[in-house]
């Protein structure tokens, strides 16, 4: 694909303030502020200018902190892993339903201190800078004037996202491979996708490449490059390389690099495998769903 003069102003505005964002977390030596859907929220708000996700732009920094609180509160429960994800993503739901919002990363923001087990308030207070930062910047941009209002989230969708949500933790948790329960750029993508009225065996399989492939990428180069920064600026371009080689803009694709920076050992090593599993299961799963369960027949649910 080939970029405008604007594209390519916004990809570097972007990747600079990314960089910010990771350069910040070695200055202070602080892993929790590296928040890597902040990555898809910049390419998404900034670099795309997703009509859905800057149509209201003091949701995006509304919605993304309140599920980072409420994934921050519920990680303090002394319940099992498995246990915080579920409850977690139940009441971000709730949050975005209430929010008349559909912002997906808001999802991998909740997730995000559960999975590295966020317990200083810098993790909060990074959430709402970096937000409130994404906010003004759409403002500026002005582009959210052009979109429409965002639907509320519609019953039906949360029902499904919820039953599948179940059936992954519990299968994941039997099979004794809990850490694999949160893949938050796999959750921001079904749910972008569950609310579309088709779904494609063509575009789930360009998605599976580039969520995979990022995935990849992040832990490959932070292999060889133990700095957060160094990974960061190396793995961000290549994720980029990978998007327009696929002809898709995929946000949640720019999460994966950030994440492999944050994870647990034991997840880090484990993450190509678990995206590749994730998002089989999911979007496989919604092509399914949307092949053989007709959109009009789901859509009679009433909100």
């Amino acid at each position: 694909m080939r970029l405008s003069t604007t594209e390519k102003r916004n990809y570097l505005l972007g990747f600079i303030f990314i960089i910010f964002m990771v350069a910040s977390a070695t200055i202070l030596n602080d892993m929790e502020i590296i928040l890597p859907e902040i990555g898809a929220l910049t390419a998404g708000t900034w670099i795309y200018q997703n009509g859905g996700w800057i149509n209201q732009p003091f949701k995006i920094f509304l919605a993304p902190s309140g599920t980072a609180i409420i994934g921050f509160l519920v990680n303090k429960l002394n319940i099992s892993y498995a246990e915080k994800v579920l409850l977690g993503l139940l009441l971000m739901l709730v949050l975005l339903r209430l929010l008349h919002s559909n912002l997906a990363p808001s999802f991998a923001t909740g997730l995000l201190p559960i999975i590295i087990n966020a317990t200083h308030w810098s993790f909060i207070v990074a959430i709402l800078f970096f937000t409130l930062i994404l906010m003004c910047g759409v403002y500026l941009q002005g582009s959210y004037h052009q979109t429409s209002p965002s639907s509320i989230i519609q019953k039906h969708h949360m029902i499904i996202f919820t039953i599948m949500a179940i059936v992954w933790v519990g299968a994941v948790w039997f099979f004794g491979f809990s850490q694999m329960a949160a893949i938050p750029p796999v959750m921001v993508v079904f749910f972008e996708v569950l609310q579309k009225p088709q779904y494609s065996w063509q575009m789930a399989s360009k998605h599976f490449i580039a969520l995979v492939g990022a995935a990849s990428i992040g832990v490959a180069v932070h292999l060889i490059f133990s700095s957060w920064l160094i990974s960061a600026i190396i793995s961000l371009p290549l994720v980029f390389v990978l998007l327009q080689l696929l002809k898709i803009k995929l946000p949640a694709a720019f999460a994966f690099p950030l994440l492999a920076l944050v994870l647990p050992i034991n997840m880090f090593h484990m993450l190509p495998i678990t995206a590749i599993l994730a998002t089989t299961f999911f979007l496989g799963t919604i092509v399914l769903l949307k092949k053989y369960v007709p959109y009009q027949k789901l859509s009679k649910v009433n909100e």
